[in-house]
């Protein structure tokens, strides 16, 4: 073989066993950082990586000449770069909270419960008739804020007649943040009756979307809080207990997901600190409350590129090339590591059927033809609380069913308006609780 091809196959074994030697230190830097559970914001984790490396770098250079010992340095010290930018912010650490909308000004209430909440009010609008009842918004997430086409909806309903009020839940948007041990499923629902007694306005009439229908469905099944709401409408909620969110099965017809362009804009995702982060915490592996990135800096982090598909999946596919701009970059919030959590605690609660059965609070249930939610989250509900009146089966609309395209704003307002008046609903009762089996079968 010529000298010129062995010094090639040499120097290639060597760049081999070099990249090698890194991957391996970034193996043990990702094992650690689990372990510690991302203690000292990955320091924990990346000091006893370069201290493994060091220590194998010096026993395999150990009988080489001076200059030559220094070689097996050099995997050690990419690495070190390598896993030193997971340990390194790149985002303010201190939570920096969405401007003032400037349409809708921003209140902040502290409730009995001690969470402070960033509340939004729409009064009626003239000259439509006034509705005595407040109405109010719980929107969906967890831990997300109050997107500007949700806004916008609620100025629809506000220019009918009513007097809406919304806040985000503690945690989300501009509302101040809990630890992270107090997110749980219970401290939503509490915090709506400190709300409801804040507001001071007798029963109120309540909308929740996506997890806010959740929170909701769990508000009926608590005679404490149901007995201060008016009237119910739970709308594409999520699962309302663990054996619930255990369920696996039918989804809604096709939605956008996999259909519409990749979301643009800035990701944390292609930041390796938070890409570590929030992976390793969908993984399981890391705890919402790791040390790797704390609370605020995670919500500071993440953009609404980094849901990716999640948002397509809430229209139908048919609208996979105009899915509307939902938020400004501005005003997008999302939590993702108290959102996690919330999830995790209503995967390990009990059920609440038999106390949902006790419910005599007057309900509807929304279902969107393209919906991404699990169906058994919603027929499960209707199944169990027997004061829902109607349900509404919205066809051409996905989970998000107020989504300025089309006249859908206009049909989601008239099934919601009709029901708060007590008027003939605008479509069919569908399905009712004899349809459930059906309904499953039928509308995959």
């Amino acid at each position: 073989m010529p000298t010129s091809a062995i010094r090639l196959v040499r120097f290639t074994g060597r760049l081999l066993l070099a990249l090698a030697a890194v991957v391996m230190l970034v193996v043990v830097f990702l094992a650690l950082i689990a372990l510690t559970d991302g203690a000292g914001s990955g320091l924990a984790a990346w000091l006893p990586t370069l201290g493994v490396g060091a220590v194998l770098a010096t026993w395999r250079g150990r009988r080489g000449t001076w200059p030559a010992r220094l070689v097996p340095f050099l995997p050690v010290a990419v690495a070190a770069a390598l896993t030193a930018s997971v340990c390194i912010p790149t985002v303010p650490t201190a939570r920096r909270y969405p401007p003032a909308l400037p349409f809708v000004t921003t209140q902040h209430w502290s409730l009995t419960t001690g969470s402070r909440v960033a509340v939004y009010h729409y009064p009626p609008a003239h000259p439509s008739p006034r509705h005595p009842i407040p109405l109010v918004y719980l929107n969906g997430g967890p831990v997300r804020g109050i997107s500007v086409l949700d806004h916008r909806f609620l100025q629809l309903l506000a220019r009918q007649g009513y007097d809406v009020y919304a806040y985000e839940q503690a945690g989300g948007g501009r509302s101040d943040l809990l630890p992270m041990s107090q997110y749980t499923i219970s401290r939503p629902v509490s915090d709506l009756a400190a709300f409801i007694d804040r507001l001071n306005k007798g029963k109120v009439d309540i909308l929740g979307f996506s997890s806010g229908g959740a929170v909701l469905t769990r508000a009926l099944a608590d005679p404490s809080v149901a007995g201060r709401l008016h009237r119910a409408i739970i709308a594409e909620p999520g699962p309302m207990d663990g054996p619930t969110a255990h369920i696996t099965g039918h989804k809604g017809r096709k939605s956008a997901r996999g259909l519409a362009p990749a979301p643009t804009g800035p990701r944390s995702t292609h930041v390796p600190r938070y890409a570590v982060a929030f992976g390793l915490m969908r993984l399981g592996l890391l705890s919402p409350d790791t040390g790797l990135i704390g609370q605020a800096e995670g919500d500071n982090a993440f953009t609404a590129a980094d849901l990716g598909s999640d948002t397509a999946s809430a229209y139908c596919a048919r609208d996979a090339h105009r899915i509307p701009a939902e938020d400004t970059a501005q005003n997008f919030s999302f939590s993702p590591a108290a959102s996690l959590r919330i999830q995790q605690t209503v995967k390990d609660s009990p059920s609440i059927a038999s106390q949902l059965r006790q419910s005599r609070t007057p309900a509807m249930l929304m279902i969107a033809e393209c919906s991404s939610q699990i169906r058994q989250w919603e027929t499960t509900v209707l199944a169990n609380d027997p004061a829902i009146q109607r349900t509404q089966y919205m066809p051409g609309v996905g989970h998000h069913m107020w989504n300025g395209l089309d006249d859908n704003n206009d049909r989601a307002a008239a099934v919601i308006t009709a029901f708060l008046q007590d008027k003939p609903a605008p479509l069919p009762n569908y399905p009712t609780r004899d349809e459930i089996p059906t309904f499953l079968r039928d509308h995959e």
